[in-house]
């Protein structure tokens, strides 16, 4: 399906959750029956066994909010309907099974001042990291892009003569978003004084470069923004999708149009879109 490294990773934890509170079952079965423990075979697992994996696992054991909840269940039902098509079982025991209600929130989003604070705090030194880092913050805000796409990015696939980006979402789905001329600008800057001090070879094709001349990654990023807020003096948690919800958020608040937003942002649904609308702020001008 084409789904990012961190949702595989998250649905193999959750399946791999729900195989060990399988396991424990037939522990358990098998020692009130007395008998040598034994495995249970996905015939065996009906709706009766997912429903006491929500309540007694989920629920009472761990005590999950509703949307971990809701993913996890969303993990074993999508576990078994591919049983089905595999035709390793004959009936699917998660069709009928209810899943818990969650109240979508609106994302948690900048005020347009902290915005320009935050992105204003690579500006003072002229150091490649610096460079970089202003380049990443501008871009972010200016199209929208997610962090993972962000740094999957090679150097072809910026072009700043043209003023656009090409990056490949979710599903494998490829776009190409504008970038604001004071985006760009930044970018230039990167690209002429900022990330040829950063190379440590002619081969890596990386958009964005760490101090040993590699592929800067998520997490590094993670911990970029999350110095720079403390330095713009934004004393809350900022995720690393902070720009990228601002920049939904800004730019609907500008006067644009759902649909223009939902195809800049890469959304299957227009419903993931409308997130942004709840509370957007009214600003003058959408997001540089």
């Amino acid at each position: 399906k084409g789904f990012a490294p961190n949702t595989v990773a998250a649905y193999q934890n959750d399946l791999a959750q729900f195989c060990d509170y399988l396991d424990d079952i037939s522990q358990r079965e098998c020692a009130a029956q007395g008998i040598p423990p034994r495995e249970i075979s996905w015939h065996q697992v009906n709706k009766f066994r997912l429903l006491s994996y929500i309540v007694e696992e989920l629920k009472a054991k761990k005590r999950y909010v509703p949307a971990t909840v809701a993913r996890k269940v969303s993990a074993v039902r999508s576990f078994f309907r591919y049983l089905m098509k595999q035709g390793s079982i004959q009936a699917d025991p998660t069709e009928d099974l209810p899943s818990p209600e969650v109240q979508k929130k609106a994302p948690r989003t900048l005020t347009v001042d902290e915005a320009d604070a935050l992105l204003a705090q690579p500006s003072g030194s002229k150091a490649p990291e610096a460079r970089r880092d202003r380049a990443m913050l501008e871009l972010l805000y200016a199209t929208g892009l997610r962090v993972s796409e962000m740094m999957a990015l090679n150097t072809d696939d910026v072009n700043v003569e043209a003023g656009y980006v090409r990056c490949t979402g979710r599903g494998s789905r490829e776009r190409v978003v504008p970038i604001h001329p004071r985006a760009v600008g930044a970018l230039d800057q990167y690209l002429t004084y900022g990330r040829p001090n950063l190379m440590r070879g002619d081969d890596e094709p990386a958009m964005f470069l760490n101090y040993r001349g590699s592929r800067l990654t998520r997490q590094g990023f993670w911990l970029i923004i999350k110095a720079y807020a403390e330095a713009a003096g934004i004393n809350r948690g900022i995720p690393p999708h902070t720009l990228r919800h601002s920049f939904a958020a800004h730019t609907l608040g500008s006067g644009a149009k759902l649909p223009d937003v939902q195809k800049l942002l890469g959304h299957a649904s227009i419903s993931t879109t409308q997130m942004y609308t709840r509370g957007a702020p009214s600003v003058k001008y959408a997001p540089r």
